[in-house]
């Protein structure tokens, strides 16, 4: 297995019939050589990593190479320009949800609703990777939440408690400032980085309009329009306005923002908890000192956290090698696939496969987001997972909003044109 960025342009191949192979089950011929296109963060390297070096130890005449793609609006254009110019790797990983329909998956992707590994990938995975009727996809990692990474030992020096309410957070910041440390990380030289305000804000949003996400889709509720939806757009504003973000915001990248975090340079960073592993992979011996609580809304009694689905692991149809593909989609999709991952990068919220389970050790932040999923009413999924509509733009327009360039309602405005256009592509009635 080696690992190295992809190339311009990649060999494509022709599609073949399917016979799906257990993990383990190459045959004695000469080695297949896969490859597999990740995003290029540091902990989907390193969990893809040890998966493949466990995968290829079961199965020494298969051989895979990792190629990688920046995040973000980038890596996007690149997973959908390879699609649809036949130069795709023989696997790939993308988002579940909303974003996957914009790959018009039956076109594009090897279907895998005959598969028996499919049997043990939870139902509410398989919902957020399934388009006209067939399963494309097998998760990767864990269930996670969206809300605030925050230093505990700022917290424990400052006699912070965990904010309950959007002004509470606010009040926190303010105490942070004063005491010296940077009250809100944010990196938006990684743009997509810039999104969390907004995306994680959506269990508040549903709270106060239980039926937005339906009306969203229709077409009859707007960013723009709904004074819920519009509070995202206006913390960024809120939090830039009151001066409590790092000089270099501009400049600051993924990895600076949990570098910042970890060693206590600042108190809050806005993210998916799938940066808990990043964390433990970076800086382990910081980890005790990163906690988790769900983005705070306007009511105390009414705080809960907004989830995603991992990414997943898909095959195009210009694979050459669709059984090799099978047989490592197999082995994700199994407890020892989720073993390999927990022995990479920990075990950052539940596992969507059955039979895995978390170790009992588990990182304070992990264990911190745990009592949202167990106790009813405390979670509600992100707004691309109850619609196929996002628009392509929202990480530069949050960027702009969290820079002070463009204000909230403004940004709205121009996202919902944006959410236009791509509900008109995906030919959604109402548009």
């Amino acid at each position: 297995m080696t690992r190295s960025n992809f190339p311009a342009v990649l060999l494509g191949g022709t599609a073949v019939g399917l016979l799906a192979l257990g993990a383990g089950a190459a045959s004695a011929q000469d080695t297949v050589n896969l490859t597999l296109l990740i995003d290029n963060s540091a902990d989907t390297v390193a969990l893809t990593e040890q998966l493949v070096a466990d995968f290829e130890a079961r199965n020494p005449n298969i051989d895979i190479e990792i190629e990688t793609r920046p995040g973000g609006g980038e890596g996007d254009n690149i997973v959908k320009t390879r699609l649809a110019t036949g130069q795709m790797t023989d696997i790939f990983l993308y988002n579940s949800g909303s974003l996957l329909q914009a790959l018009a998956p039956s076109q594009t992707l090897v279907p895998l609703t005959d598969q028996p590994f499919l049997d043990r990938v939870l139902d509410s995975f398989e919902s957020t990777v399934t388009s006209g009727g067939d399963v494309y996809g097998v998760p990767v990692q864990t269930a996670m939440g969206g809300g605030i990474l925050y230093n505990r030992d700022i917290y424990e020096e400052l006699d912070l408690e965990i904010p309950m309410t959007w002004d509470a957070f606010m009040a926190n910041n303010a105490t942070i400032a004063e005491a010296g440390y940077v009250p809100v990380i944010q990196t938006y030289r990684d743009t997509w980085t810039s999104q969390l305000f907004v995306l994680a804000d959506f269990y508040n949003v549903l709270a106060e309009e239980p039926d937005f996400a339906e009306r969203y889709t229709a077409n009859e509720a707007k960013y723009a329009t709904s004074d819920a939806a519009l509070e995202g757009f206006r913390h960024l504003a809120e939090v830039h306005e009151a001066g409590y973000m790092n000089e270099d915001f501009g400049a600051a990248t993924y990895d600076d923002g949990l570098r910042m975090l970890s060693t206590g340079e600042g108190a809050h960073y806005p993210m998916l908890t799938f940066a808990i592993a990043a964390i433990e992979a970076t800086y382990p011996e910081n980890l005790d000192s990163v906690g988790f609580f769900a983005q705070p809304g306007s009511d105390p009694e009414i705080n809960g956290l907004t989830t995603w689905m991992p990414a997943a692991l898909y095959v195009p149809k210009t694979t050459s090698h669709p059984e090799e593909a099978m047989a490592f989609l197999d082995f994700v999709a199994s407890v020892d696939g989720c073993n390999a991952i927990t022995e990479a990068v920990g075990a950052t919220g539940p596992y969507l496969v059955e039979g895995c389970d978390l170790p009992s050790d588990v990182p304070a932040a992990t264990a911190d987001m745990l009592p949202y999923f167990e106790e009813d009413g405390r979670t509600a999924p992100a707004l691309e997972f109850l619609s196929p509509v996002k628009g392509p733009t929202l990480e530069q327009l949050t960027v702009e909003v969290g820079s002070g360039i463009r204000s909230p309602e403004d940004a709205a405005a121009l996202y919902d044109q944006d959410v236009e256009r791509q509900a008109q592509q995906l030919g959604l009635e109402g548009w």
